[in-house]
């Protein structure tokens, strides 16, 4: 927490961990700083360690957790965030407090699910 009232939430994401885990692991931890400091501006900040890859140097699932995921699950829901992909970003639309109460994971039907397809 930072001495103007902002809640500063910051994980590292480990090698071993799936993208499963990490989401999860984000999301919990998004769900207990609205619990404990209710409604007050959140700033996220994730580290990944390990998953390199050709997707903008990480993985394809890290690649979707920090692009697809980050930006339709946790950003709605913070002031201003710093993932290793994008660097620091503020929410241009006022954070929502209404975290819901659990995170349900589904299979990916897309045709490109877990491929990353370049610029044409």
């Amino acid at each position: 927490m930072g001495f103007d009232n902002t809640v500063a939430i910051y994980h590292v994401v480990a090698p071993e961990d799936s993208f499963e885990r990490a989401a999860q692991d984000v999301f919990g931890l998004l769900r207990d700083a609205e619990a404990r400091f209710p409604g007050w501006p959140r700033a996220f900040y994730v580290d990944v360690a390990g998953h390199e890859g050709d997707a903008g140097g990480f993985d394809p699932d890290f690649y979707e957790f920090q692009q697809d995921f980050w930006f339709s699950t946790v950003a709605p829901f913070v002031q201003v965030f710093e993932l290793p992909l994008t660097g620091p970003l503020a929410n241009p639309e006022p954070q929502r407090n209404d975290v819901p109460d659990r995170l349900n994971i589904g299979e990916d039907t897309r045709p490109h699910a877990g491929q990353v397809i370049g610029d044409h």
